[in-house]
């Protein structure tokens, strides 16, 4: 169980960072060129590459790179929400819930052999 736990609390962390060298200069940077927004958020991505690397070398000790790829779906679509609505103030809609439930379905049909060993 450990390696799971620790690839869900990298990816968690990995995605945090991610989420916010993609949309936070839409807040805090709006106001400067591209070009800085662009460095800026490079440099956010650097962290995050230096969490999700590690998450899926070991991730993929237990899991295949398809269940990790819709891991790391599940869990940015859990980050990027909250950060959206919270952080940039957008509006939720149902398209979030639909779309979540997608995400949630596929992450079923990924995992459903070691859920239920079928």
């Amino acid at each position: 169980m450990r390696p799971y736990l620790m690839t869900v609390g990298l990816l968690c962390l990995s995605n945090v960072f991610m989420t916010f060298a993609w949309y936070g200069h839409l807040r805090n940077l709006s106001g400067t060129p591209w070009l800085i927004a662009a460095l800026v958020s490079w440099g956010i991505a650097l962290l995050e590459y230096l969490l999700q690397v590690p998450a899926n070398r070991i991730g993929h000790e237990v899991m295949n790179v398809g269940q990790l790829k819709i891991l790391q779906e599940c869990i940015a679509l859990s980050v990027f929400i909250p950060f959206s609505i919270l952080y940039l103030k957008e509006k939720p809609s149902m398209d979030y819930v639909w779309a979540g439930l997608c995400i949630l379905g596929a992450a079923f049909f990924v995992f459903r052999k070691k859920m239920f060993g079928a």
